[in-house]
């Protein structure tokens, strides 16, 4: 016994080593050692979910993470990493099933409904993250992670004093944290007799930052500072922002140009398919487009109909890459689609129409087409720079890497436009682009002809946004509360000459 332990300590060091080496055949290897060893080792199944993962197995990775499930581990640790890895695979229904062998949330460690929160949220469950968040909150009212969490959750919400409440409670506690800048100051407009400029500046002259937090708190910086009128000190802390925030992403244009030509370059059906009652069940609804075009604004005008349920809200660090754009040659379309359908079946209630709204998902609106023939797609399409400098001045996960450069920006662009204009002729019909600048002057016109392209009834509830109460967990949180608004000025024009390298990158 004692000499089998010591050789599975030996075999998960190497393993450890051999994954820090990105070495990923042997740490594999190493991890398939230990589960002969012990079979059905929850710890092990998901190291090697992780390691399958980086190595680009995806569906082995899957597998291993839904075996782990299946081993009903008790380590708390071991299942914060579990529903970390379930939420990546959109497996909610394993998730679910971890949840409900919990025991009373009293009884749960802080950091693990902590876990169990944000795994929540990402699925867009965010009164369910509410309650892990509340529970924390009970057993340790001042505890800064609890509290940063919850107000954020509680934006998504649209409780906003409540949110800033918690976010205040942080800054007072830990002043240090740069998250909580960024979260607090996009809840209001700030006033100069009430804002958090001068602590902002504090913590940005805090030795040993790092280029995240610079990222944060400079981007908090331009927000507060933009609010406050001063455009010279709030343009030069977004070059702050996005310098620090490009520093450590990996990112080259030439593979944003590679990944469109794959796609533009694949062989299309012998007839383009045309709209289709596959599923009379379920008509899913994609709204697509750049981030920052209106999307979240077009979702919710949807949610205002009786028939229509908003499922899939989510962000992630990428749909596509050129290696699925090439593995898609011999894809299974009616096997993707029916799995699709099926998996969104656990966020359902009886609504025929539903939405998914991925602003990226423009990268896939071609496999969309041929998966799911009932499906309708809502292209948003903004005025170019508007989006581009709206893009600019969010600070998004690692998802958008093109975002913070005004160069790379505008060929990002270019390629969005491209790919757009050849699924347009790939499959006509099939795709309505809605005018964002149309939707603002003329919301009831525009969601008549919307209603109408995705089969429904229009409903006059559908612009009765200040009636909404589902979770919004995009940048528009805030924005998306207010009545439709159409702006005199875009937000970009005092910027423009700075905009300049940007604006004619566009070849405007």
């Amino acid at each position: 016994m004692t000499e089998t332990l010591t050789q599975i300590r030996s075999l998960l060091a190497n393993a450890e080593a051999f994954a820090a080496q990105k070495d990923w055949p042997r740490a594999i290897e190493c991890y398939e050692s230990v589960l002969k060893l012990r079979p059905g080792d929850a710890n092990v199944l998901v190291q090697l979910s992780y390691v399958h993962s980086l190595f680009g197995h995806y569906r082995v990775a899957r597998d291993y993470a839904l075996r782990a499930a299946a081993a009903k581990p008790g380590s708390p640790q071991v299942v914060g990493e579990l529903i970390a890895r379930l939420r990546t695979f959109n497996e909610a229904d394993a998730l679910h099933e971890c949840i409900a062998r919990l025991p009373p949330l009293d009884q749960v460690a802080i950091p693990l409904l902590l876990a169990f929160a944000a795994q929540l949220s990402y699925l867009n469950e965010q009164e369910r993250a509410l309650a892990f968040l509340d529970e924390a909150k009970r057993a340790d009212p001042r505890f800064p992670a609890t509290l940063m969490a919850r107000g954020q959750v509680l934006t998504y919400l649209g409780r906003f004093d409540e949110a800033e409440a918690d976010l205040q409670g942080v800054l007072a506690r830990a002043p240090e944290i740069a998250q909580s800048y960024w979260l607090v100051s996009r809840l209001r407009k700030q006033k100069p007799e009430s804002n958090h400029v001068d602590a902002i500046r504090r913590q940005l002259a805090r030795p040993g930052r790092n280029a995240d937090e610079i990222a944060l708190l400079a981007n908090a910086l331009h927000k507060e500072l933009d609010d406050l009128g001063d455009l010279q000190g709030a343009w030069q802390a977004l070059e702050q922002s996005c310098r620090a925030k490009r520093s450590r992403l990996n990112y080259r244009a030439e593979d944003s140009r590679i990944l469109v030509d794959k796609l533009i370059g694949l062989p299309l059906p012998p007839r383009a398919p045309s709209f289709q009652a596959v599923d009379e069940k379920r008509v899913p609804v994609f709204i697509i487009g750049m981030h920052r075009s209106g999307t979240t604004l077009l979702e919710q005008l949807l949610d205002g109909h009786s028939e229509m349920r908003n499922a899939a809200d989510h962000h992630c660090r990428g749909v596509i890459d050129a290696t699925i754009a090439e593995r898609a040659r011999g894809m299974d379309f009616g096997a993707v689609g029916a799995g699709y359908m099926k998996g969104m079946e656990w966020r359902l209630g009886g609504e025929r129409f539903f939405t998914d709204k991925l602003p990226s998902n423009f990268l896939n609106a071609g496999f969309i087409c041929r998966a799911l023939p009932q499906a309708r797609i809502l292209h948003m399409v903004r005025d170019p720079v508007e989006t581009c400098f709206s893009n600019l001045r969010e600070l998004f996960s690692d998802a958008n890497p093109y975002s913070y450069d005004q160069l790379e920006l505008a060929d990002f662009y270019r390629q969005y436009q491209r790919l757009m204009a050849h699924w347009h002729e790939a499959y006509p019909g099939r795709i309505l682009d809605v005018d964002y600048a149309a939707l603002t002057r003329e919301p009831e016109a525009v969601m008549r002809r919307v209603a109408a392209f995705c089969g429904l009834e229009y409903q006059a509830g559908m612009l009765e946004l200040q009636q909404r109460s589902r979770g919004v967990a995009t940048a528009s949180a805030v924005q998306v509360r207010d009545k439709v608004i159409a702006r005199e000025q875009p937000k970009w024009l005092p910027y423009e000459d700075k905009l300049r390298p940007l604006i004619e990158g566009l070849g405007l």
